[in-house]
């Protein structure tokens, strides 16, 4: 999830990172301490033995339970585990936080060789329930036409990844359950930060891998929004000081360069990468179903002749006239309205007026999906998203009631789907360039040649635009075989995993990057 771009803030929580803060919230900041240099009490004390903990944890103990459901053509059984990894101070060996994860793993399987995989939300601050009951659990919840009285009743994933992976659903501190073991402004700081958050979840992989003994396992990535942009620094963190080198990477609806986020309206690149989530979303309230091929016209346009009458500037009356005709006649606005804006539309704009002779509002996380306009006939308007606003009462009520009645692990402590007191506090790094992980990527992808990535994104999604990342993805090198990074476009927006058909299609490329992970061999790769 990513915390929202639009106007006014306050409309959206922070479910992901995709919306940052200003600049200079972040250009100045410290350095956030380096939970690199955390390590388990068991690490810490004399002879192997655990120091003991200033501060007692307040989770209670991990919880296992058996149990199979029905899915068409097959019964599945497994075990889920609930439970916590602590994180100790490496100095004084004080308790600093409890992270709180649902392991799900195939009891009929061998562990030592079966793949296991790593599962984040964004936000920051966003919980995994959206992954994890939304896509890929052996449980979900109904997201198609979601609304805040839905039932919160889950179903039986028939596009659960459990057929081929085991899976670990991680909250970092201040998500979910987890939890902070202080509540001091240097903890905080520590935790809630880009690269202490990298670090944190790193050392919770390589926990959980040798409390599970599952050091022979083959590791996976998986990450939504934000989460997207933890992948690849937890994997570079992983290989180069937890021992744990992961062989894939999948990141969902990502953000990939921070720099692409503050982007100012002089700044042509902000508004090519947003054109083609546009059309996309246009077409589809005109009834044209999803067609990935049909989209290369306004990618072309986009890349090409728009970007060209962008670099004329606004006092170049020619080009503003050729940009407001084609840039209308892609996102369905009214002409004038597109010439007014010199030929570019900003997001706040498309949501409302796409639809605004029918009093709606369309979603910045699916601009397929609307509401009514609480104000209709005023200029501005403050509405609440009609996608992450009216999934987050029964995605909460549903995760709770599974930890509850299915996981028996019954926790007083309140959930947090959404903490925007993280998102709020986050510390974005140091100095005047922005965050990125796009050297990350590079530099996982070109050490490991067994290493494969699938990156993906849902067409109508205007919170992090698709063509964003495609422009992005095709800077960086072939590394070996063309198909090691891939990129792949669903119907739908951010969540594109609500949608049925993309639901299945992410299963499908999830499934084949792992077949391909797992049979290559050493000759193949040379």
């Amino acid at each position: 999830m990513s915390s929202a771009r639009k106007r006014p803030l306050a409309r959206l929580l922070p479910a992901i990172a995709a919306t940052m803060l200003a600049w200079s919230a972040y250009a100045q900041a410290p350095r956030p301490a380096e939970p690199r240099q955390q390590q388990p009490a068991a690490e810490a004390g004399d002879a192997g033995r655990p120091a003991r903990p200033s501060t007692a944890p307040r989770l209670p103990a991990d919880a296992t339970s058996e149990h199979s459901v029905d899915l068409p053509g097959r019964v599945l059984r497994f075990k889920a585990t609930a439970g916590t990894i602590p994180i100790y101070d490496g100095n004084d060996h004080s308790l600093q936080a409890e992270i709180a994860y649902i392991a799900f793993t195939r009891a009929d399987a061998d562990g030592a060789q079966r793949p296991v995989t790593f599962v984040f939300n964004g936000g920051p601050g966003a919980a995994s329930a959206y992954l994890n009951l939304g896509a890929m659990g052996p449980w979900r919840l109904p997201m198609e036409q979601i609304a805040p009285s839905s039932p919160p009743v889950v179903v039986p994933n028939a596009e659960t990844w459990l057929d081929f992976t085991d899976l670990v659903f991680v909250d970092p501190p201040g998500a979910g359950y987890s939890r902070l073991a202080g509540s001091g402004e240097a903890l905080r700081r520590q935790f809630w930060s880009v690269d202490g958050d990298a670090e944190t979840l790193a050392l919770f992989v390589r926990k959980w891998i040798e409390k599970f003994g599952r050091q022979t396992s083959p590791k996976f990535l998986v990450g939504e929004s934000y989460g997207g942009f933890r992948v690849p620094r937890l994997a570079r963190i992983l290989q180069d000081h937890q021992q744990a080198g992961p062989a894939g990477l999948i990141m969902i609806s990502p953000v990939l360069d921070f720099g692409w986020r503050g982007h100012s309206r002089h700044a042509p690149l902000a508004w090519v990468s947003r054109l083609p989530s546009m059309a996309a979303a246009a077409r589809e309230i005109k009834g044209a179903q999803f067609d990935r091929e049909a989209l290369r016209d306004v990618e072309r346009y986009a890349a090409g002749e728009y970007l060209q009458d962008l670099m004329r500037g606004e006092r170049d009356a020619a080009a503003r006239e050729r940009m407001s005709e084609r840039v209308a006649a892609f996102t369905g606005l009214d002409l004038e309205t597109v010439r007014r804006l010199g030929g570019r539309v900003d997001a706040d704009t498309f949501e409302r007026a796409l639809l605004r002779n029918r009093g709606l509002v369309s979603s910045s996380y699916d601009a397929t999906v609307t509401s009514h306009d609480p104000n209709p006939y005023a200029a501005t308007s403050r509405y609440r998203d009609p996608v992450l606003q009216a999934m987050s009462a029964p995605l909460a009520a549903a995760m709770t009631d599974v930890y509850r009645t299915k996981l028996g692990w019954k926790i007083e402590d309140p959930y947090r789907l959404l903490n925007s007191e993280v998102s709020n506090n986050w510390n974005w790094g140091r100095g005047r360039v922005s965050p990125q992980v796009v050297d990350d990527l590079r530099s996982v992808v070109s050490l490991d040649p067994r290493l494969r990535v699938l990156v993906t994104h849902g067409a109508s999604d205007l919170v992090t635009p698709y063509f964003e990342n495609q422009l992005i993805l095709e800077q960086l090198p072939a590394f070996g075989p063309p198909d090691r990074i891939k990129f792949e476009l669903y119907g739908g927006g951010h969540m594109y995993y609500s949608r049925d058909a993309s639901r299945r299609k992410l299963r499908d490329d999830a499934q084949a990057l792992y077949r391909a992970v797992l049979t290559e061999t050493p000759k193949a790769r040379e």
